[in-house]
This record gives C-alpha cells, structure tokens and sequence, in this order.
C-alpha cells in the first residue's frame, strides 16, 4: 500500500503565537487549556443570551474582590480563622468542665460499685483509674472543643466562604506542585488531624492526595491546644504583665499555628520533588454564589458526620492507653515503677533533644490521643499512680519548675508537640483513606523524624551558645 503518512497532529503544533507565550511565562498547560474553555464558553453566551446583571450578582462580585484579593483576602482569611480557634478555646472551657465533673463523678460512683462487689485492688486500678478515668479524659477535653469547631467551620463551608479560601491557599501549593484543596484538609486539620486526613477525600488526584495525608499532621488539632496554651501562658505569657499574659500566649499560638503550615508546605514541595513527584493538576474552582446556611444540614454534618465519627475513633483508641498506663505506673521493680526505669532509660535521648525522659514518655504513652500528654507527665513527676488534673497553672508552674524545666525545656516541649507523630486516630485514618501500610508509616515518620531534627538542633545550638 502505498501513499504519503500524514505526521501526528501534537499539542505543540496545535499551540497558538499567544499560548507559547503563555507557556514561556510559566503557566502550566492545564492551565491554559481551562482558561481557554471558560473564556470560549463565556463568548458563545454572550452571543446566544441577554445577562442584566443584578444587585446581588454586583454586590457577589464586589465581595469576591475582597476576600480573593492579595492585600485583603489573607488578613480576612487569617482574622477568621483565629476568631475561630479564639471561640473554640474560650468556648469549650465551661462545658468541658462540666463534662469532666459528671464523668468524675461517676468515677466515684463506679469505685463505689466495685467496693461493695468486694474487687481486688488491681482491678479496680486497671478499669476504673486507669481505663475509664483515661477515657473520661479524652472525652471530656476532646468533645467540647470539636463540638465547636467543626459547626462553625461548617458553617463557613455552607455561605461559600472556604473555595474562596482554597482559591487564595491555590498558588503557593500549586508551587509546592500540590493541590489547592489542600487548604481545606489543613484547615479541618486545626479540629481534628483525623478528620483532615478524612477530608482529603475531597482531592482527586491520588498523588496530591497523599501528599496532603501525609502532611495534615504538621497543623496543631484541639488535643495538642491545651498543652501547648498552657505551655506558652506559663513560660512566655507569665513574663509581662497579667493584662498582656493572655495576649501574648495567644501570639506564641498563632505563631506555632504559622510555623505549622510552613512546615506543611516545605515537607509537600519535598515529598512533590521526591518519592511523589508530579505535576499539580489544575483546580478548577467555580465560585458558589454566597448563600444563607442551612442549620439543619450544619448540625448533622459536623455533629454526627465529623464530631462523633472522630470521638468514636479517639475513644477506640485511648480506652487501652489509660489501663496500660496504670499498669506501668503502679508495677515496680525494685523500688522504682516501671514507668519510672522507662523515663530513665529514655533520659538521654530527651536531654539530647532538650526535654527529658518522662516528657518524652508521655508523648509516646500518648500515642493513642493527644490529650492525655500533661496528665500522663503529671502521675510521672508526682508518683500519684494514676493521672491527676491540677486546679491552676501556678500549680502546674511550680510542679515543671520543681522538675528541672527551664526556657529551652518549654520551647522544645511545645515544638516536640507541634511537630511529633500522629495520634493512632489518625495513622488509622491515614491507612483507611490510602489503603497502604507504606503511606501510613511515612504519615508517622516524616514528622516523628523532623520532630528530632528540629528539637535536636533548637536544644544542641543554645548549649553551644551558651542560653541554657
């Protein structure tokens, strides 16, 4: 057969004069493309259709050039978020004691109970001190805060305002070559690093989908809050004044909060140029139109699709945590707990990294839920053989400063917390939503390994220089 082969029609070919320039200036051809598409798209309506255009289309767009915008929209996206995490904070305060005075009370009740059924003291130390008082704990500080948070991040999501979020969060993660979306993860991730991972869902691309799971952790969620607050109040807040100690704990937060996300992008443009390399997929974002919320809708999603789908994980997971750290708080060896030889074993390693070896412990005893970390450390120092909650922070004060804590302990303390390994709600979630074994073991050693680094050489560098 013979005759002439007409060349393959390539993209390249098919590239107008102005989209060559286009591509030179570093638009991505994705881009371009989906530019294109809505621009055609819009001409072809202008021919075939009369738009007047309304009041509220006007008073839609003048907003958008608000919140979208590079001078306003990331002070108003900032602003927002810390009104949230401020109500959230200030808000779960009341109802969270009152949780944990009724599940205490019970406590006595179920200690009343066993008495009278003539139970050894072993097991009315595993299952009442240690299980169900370990999971009142959890409850009670973890309920109230996500009880809050996710309706009003909900309620964000129900006017519209987070795609307008994502659409200013797009360009830096687009640099990191990973997906604007992502965005909306790492804010889900400020309640609940579970729910974060969760959330990654809403990603197509399987690509940037794990980057954004392995990354969610590097936000702070609300059972790492209350020891880092406490933390800054005393050590840095306690500094000035008492009318600017609360302001000034509140910049300490926000500033960890800032860390936390430069983290999460350095550790995606990495994973991005590494072991998930890739090109970002274009996030074709059409605006919704603002609208009034619909509570119905608010409540179930946030209280039943998020709130009690995460406590029921959290729960799962801590019940052992609180049995198994009686039992190691109250077996001895010689005169001394095995909790007690666990921290002097993990000693030098904590002083290498600038805690000391029962913070270090309680970090990993609070593997199962973060929340448990400063009563786990309390039962530590005091020897009281099951977790206790003090009654102020000048309490807690003097306890750590009885204990050795200093400037450095505190700022390592609150970077180990910030940075450290997910809770075992979390790798669970990680595993469910990637559906591998590799994937949910890097979610836990990129951080667990930048976690070392960072406190090892914050604590090694103010030796050598003499500031502790």
């Amino acid at each position: 057969m013979s005759g002439t082969v007409k060349p393959m029609t390539t993209l390249a070919t098919l590239c107008t004069e102005a989209d060559k320039i286009r591509l030179s200036a570093g638009n991505s051809l994705g881009d371009i493309i989906v530019t294109d598409i809505y621009t055609n798209a819009e001409q072809i309506a202008r021919k075939v259709t009369a738009h007047n255009q309304s009041a509220q289309s006007t008073w839609d767009a003048r907003l958008d050039d608000i919140l979208t915008s590079r001078l306003f929209g990331y002070p108003i996206m900032i602003a927002l978020l810390g009104a949230i995490f401020w109500l959230t904070i200030e808000g779960a305060n009341v109802p969270s004691g009152m949780i944990a005075d009724a599940l205490f009370a019970f406590q006595d009740q179920l200690t009343e109970w066993f008495r009278l059924a003539g139970a050894p003291v072993w097991l009315h130390g595993v299952l009442v001190l240690g299980l169900y008082r370990g999971l009142a704990w959890v409850v009670s500080v973890m309920l109230p805060p996500m009880a809050i948070f996710f309706p009003l991040f909900t309620l964000l999501e129900d006017l519209g305002y987070l795609p307008r979020v994502a659409f200013n969060m797009d360009r830096f993660f687009q640099k990191c070559k990973a997906c604007g979306k992502q965005a909306l993860t790492m804010c889900m991730g400020f309640g609940c690093n579970a729910a974060g991972v969760v959330s990654c869902r809403i990603i197509d691309s399987p690509r940037e989908r794990i980057i954004a799971i392995l990354t969610n952790n590097f936000v702070p969620c609300n059972g790492r809050f209350p020891t880092l607050i406490a933390i800054a109040t005393i050590f840095v807040g306690g500094s000035f004044a008492s009318e600017y100690e609360t302001i000034v704990a509140a910049l300490v937060i926000t500033l960890l909060v800032l860390l936390g996300i430069a983290t999460t992008y350095a550790v995606s443009w990495l994973l991005s140029h590494t072991i998930l390399k890739g090109e970002p997929s274009s996030l074709v974002l059409e605006l919704p139109p603002y609208r009034p919320p619909q509570i119905g809708a608010i409540i179930y999603r946030s209280l039943i699709d998020r709130t009690l789908f995460v406590l029921k994980r959290a729960v799962i997971m801590a019940a052992p945590a609180g049995a198994i750290t009686w039992i190691l708080g109250n077996a001895y060896i010689g005169d001394t707990s095995i909790l007690g030889h666990l921290a002097a074993w993990l000693q030098p390693l904590g002083y290498a990294i600038g805690l000391d070896g029962f913070i270090l412990l309680a970090f990993i005893l609070g593997l199962p839920a973060n929340e448990i970390v400063v009563p786990i450390l309390l039962m530590s120092y005091l020897s009281t053989g099951h977790m206790i909650e003090l009654e102020s922070l000048d309490e807690l004060r003097q306890v750590l400063l009885d204990h050795g804590w200093t400037w450095l302990t505190a700022a390592c303390t609150m970077l180990f917390c910030l940075l450290h390994w997910p809770c075992t709600t979390t790798l669970l979630s990680a595993y469910k939503e990637s559906g591998s074994v590799k994937w949910t073991f890097l979610s836990f050693l990129i951080p667990t390994v930048i976690a070392f680094a960072v406190c090892f050489a914050v604590a090694q560098s103010a030796r050598y220089l003499g500031l502790a």
